[in-house]
């Protein structure tokens, strides 16, 4: 298909939304006051728009904030907006996909991509993000391809390694998997994922070279609370449990509201048969995300077990009302209400 068939199918996609979409100050969007930044910046844009409609950048600065704010339809219109007065600029086609992506529109995702690949051949960032787009809709040999024309542009570009070695993964080669994984953090040792990822295939082969991988995972950021989590986890496999408990403990200190480190301490400690401490991090990670469904039903397990059995009901009752076809919450209200 050539760019300008691709081109035109684009523009209809696009329309097909705005002929369903509200005003863009009104809908589909979180709910926020009009004192919030995020408003504040909407008016804001929207007051220079007024003053500049042929300005494109501000046309893509709204729809960046509509994306944010999860105002799917009034980042299309302005997306639109924006390409139509310039389609030159990579950034907005990007966007775009990431719009429709998170709308559930994965096929215009890819297209949005196969568009801007077609439109800027030597983009790098464009290559990488339709080979990405291609990885997630399961097209490897897609993936495959545009992989290889990033290296034959960047030979040592770390996250094309990256996207191959995500797609090797994917499809069991894992010997192959980290090769690539090891290439992408030899061209690029700042690789967070990549190091992460080595280690929990290292892991999984019993090899202890993981702990290292995940110690170079938290050197290059020690804000990554995701490397800290791989290591806490490659410490309970490896039975080290106190270590695992000081490390969630320590993602807790650095990140107060990073969900699964309470969680996964909870789940520790009713192991340990140390129920009043397990629940003391289940009510901590309710407080902190009211909608964590587990903390929910592991505090009722512990509930049941202790012999409060309408603290146990209460909280089985609250499992199903997030999650109403969760088998084992079923079973546990049944038991508890008999």
């Amino acid at each position: 298909m050539n760019i300008t068939r691709l081109l035109f199918l684009l523009s209809i996609a696009i329309m097909s939304f705005l002929a369903c979409s509200t005003e863009p100050e009104t809908a589909n969007k979180k709910n926020e006051t009009p004192e919030s930044p995020e408003m504040a910046k909407l008016q804001e844009l929207s007051s220079k728009i007024e003053a500049d409609s042929s300005n494109a950048n501000l046309y893509f600065q709204r729809a960046q904030t509509y994306y944010e704010l999860e105002g799917y339809d009034q980042a299309l219109a302005d997306l639109q907006r924006a390409m139509m007065i310039d389609s030159t600029q990579p950034a907005y086609y990007h966007l775009l996909a990431d719009t429709y992506m998170d709308y559930f529109k994965s096929y215009n995702a890819l297209q949005t991509m196969e568009v801007a690949a077609q439109k800027f051949p030597d983009n790098i960032l464009t290559l990488l993000k339709l080979s990405e787009f291609q990885y997630i809709l399961k097209k490897y040999q897609e993936s495959y391809k545009t992989i290889d024309q990033i290296l034959r542009k960047d030979p040592q570009n770390s996250e094309a390694y990256f996207m191959m070695g995500l797609n090797l993964k994917e499809q069991g080669d894992s010997i192959r998997a980290m090769n690539a994984f090891q290439s992408s953090v030899e061209n690029d040792p700042e690789n967070v994922d990549a190091w992460i990822i080595l280690g929990q295939m290292y892991a999984q082969l019993g090899d202890r070279i993981a702990e290292q991988y995940f110690d170079n995972a938290i050197r290059v950021d020690t804000t990554n609370m995701a490397a800290w989590h791989a290591k806490a986890d490659y410490y309970y496999n490896q039975g080290k449990t106190q270590e695992a408990l000081d490390l969630y403990r320590e993602i807790n200190i650095k990140s107060p509201t990073y969900e699964d480190a309470y969680y996964n301490a909870g789940v520790i400690y009713m192991n340990m048969d140390s129920l009043d401490k397990a629940k003391e991090q289940f009510d901590i990670l309710i407080k902190t995300s009211p909608i964590y469904i587990m903390a929910y039903f592991k505090r009722g397990q512990i509930e049941e077990i202790q012999g409060d059995l309408e603290a146990a009901k209460k909280d089985y009752q609250q499992t199903l009302a997030f999650a109403p076809q969760y088998e084992p919450a079923k079973e546990a209200l049944e038991r508890v209400s008999q």
